[in-house]
């Protein structure tokens, strides 16, 4: 089976969609949730403490699924581990199978379930995707420890789709370039008008030649939630248009289905765009059925 960073090397319009563990010490939740996806998408995401709540670990989440069958992709933010745990878990992840991984900032913890939790930010993504480069590359350690066995990495980092300004230069995916990505999984970007400025502007730049952009999307469960989703979640807008449609679509049943309708249609015109290596799905409510109905 070729991985998820082969796919994106032979041009492959990949599909990946994203699972946020329980607060479980078994497998059961962890499974039950992906089975939906299996055979649908090419690679299942685990948050690393979405939202600053508990939940299992990306990384033993993550290993799990890949011992079940499952692409993997594990998160990690900078948020709860100095560098000593972050090194750990990168090298636990991947002698478990793990080769994908999605570095992150980490939401605040005191908007978490925890908010007494001290946040310990010891590194910036940024390094933590050079320490992850150095130890594939090079196969050592910050300290120049040597790495036995080394991990083969894909390393992946987040963006934030924009109607970019005519003087707009991505210097932010610049430096996530050098300091290893090789992928970028975006926030929810429900505009197709603006996808297409955002790209054309990371084509001109050069970055799409050096950065597997994955465009996110997900089936919005009723317009109450775009609106939530449009007001309250950082670097998403929801067009009104979209709003309005499934508002009109009539009652709560009827809604869910509008807004799985609208994410195929979604996924249907980015695959024809230039400049995207695919879609990530993200569901609300962490529901794999909706992503799997929208795969259907």
């Amino acid at each position: 089976m070729r991985t998820l960073q082969e796919k994106t090397a032979a041009g492959d319009f990949v599909i990946t969609a994203e699972i946020v563990p329980a607060a479980a010490g078994g497998t059961r939740k962890l499974l039950q949730s992906a089975e939906p996806l299996r055979g649908l998408v090419d690679a299942i995401n685990v948050t690393d403490g979405a939202a600053a709540s508990t939940a299992m670990s990306s990384a033993a989440a993550s290993a799990i699924l890949a011992a079940h069958g499952f692409e993997s992709v594990v998160q990690l933010t900078c948020r709860d581990r100095n560098r000593l745990a972050l090194c750990a878990d990168m090298l636990g992840a991947a002698a478990q199978g793990v080769r994908n991984m999605l570095v992150l900032t980490g939401d605040d913890p005191a908007k978490g379930d925890q908010p007494e939790a001290k946040p310990v930010f010891d590194l910036n993504s940024g390094e933590v995707m050079q320490i992850a480069r150095a130890m594939r590359d090079d196969a050592s350690l910050p300290n120049g420890k040597a790495v036995d066995e080394p991990p083969a990495f894909f390393i992946g980092c987040a963006d934030v789709p924009i109607d970019p300004p005519a003087d707009w230069e991505p210097d932010g995916l610049r430096a996530k370039i050098s300091n290893g990505a090789q992928f970028a999984q975006t926030q929810f970007c429900f505009d197709p008008a603006m996808a297409v400025k955002y790209l054309a502007a990371l084509q001109n730049s050069g970055i799409t030649d050096q950065l597997s952009i994955i465009l996110g999307i997900g089936p919005i469960a009723s317009a109450k939630s775009a609106r939530w989703m449009d007001q309250n979640l950082f670097g998403v807008s929801v067009p009104e248009a979209i709003i309005d449609r499934i508002e009109s679509a009539g009652d709560a049943a009827a809604q869910k289905r509008e807004g799985i309708k609208i994410c195929r249609e979604l996924l249907e015109e980015y695959r024809a765009l230039d400049g995207v290596a695919g879609v990530h799905i993200m569901a609300p409510a962490a529901s794999t059925k909706a992503i799997a109905d929208v795969l259907a």
